[in-house]
């Protein structure tokens, strides 16, 4: 069984599936993954499904899982590159991807874990003032 690489880019852990995961390869990309982030101190998880086929209800499972343990770590999650026909799956088998943030591709991704600018909409929507503090 081969681990799924994960790729630091600056704050940012980036994870590419290029194939259908096995449940045990899953398993352990989640233990891999909540290890990193632990080891580097990571702010951000990108995870490229756009080799994924199918996902499937195990996956998408797991995919929020993730999630949740990168938020308990303090970082966040954006799944990027899911093909229609999975996103259309999912919606019928009923599965959401709670704490999950999506975009399209993964430039469109790592703009989504970029700090916020403190004149952002963002940034003024959580009151934050030019130095990035409440």
């Amino acid at each position: 069984m081969d681990a799924v690489p994960i790729l630091k880019l600056g704050s940012t852990l980036l994870v590419s599936i290029q194939v259908d995961l096995q449940d045990q390869s899953a398993l352990q990309l989640q233990e891999d993954l909540a290890e990193r982030i632990t080891q580097t101190g990571a702010r951000g998880v990108l995870i490229d499904i756009s080799g994924l086929e199918i996902v499937d209800s195990f996956i998408g499972r797991m995919l929020s899982s993730i999630a949740g343990i990168s938020r308990v770590l303090d970082a966040t999650t954006v799944v990027v590159g899911m093909r229609p026909a999975v996103a259309i799956t999912m919606v019928e088998l009923g599965l959401s991807l709670d704490g999950v943030r999506t975009a399209l591709d993964v430039e469109k991704g790592l703009r989504l874990l970029e700090p916020a600018d403190a004149t952002s909409p963002e940034a003024l929507l959580l009151g934050l003032d030019e130095a990035g503090t409440a």
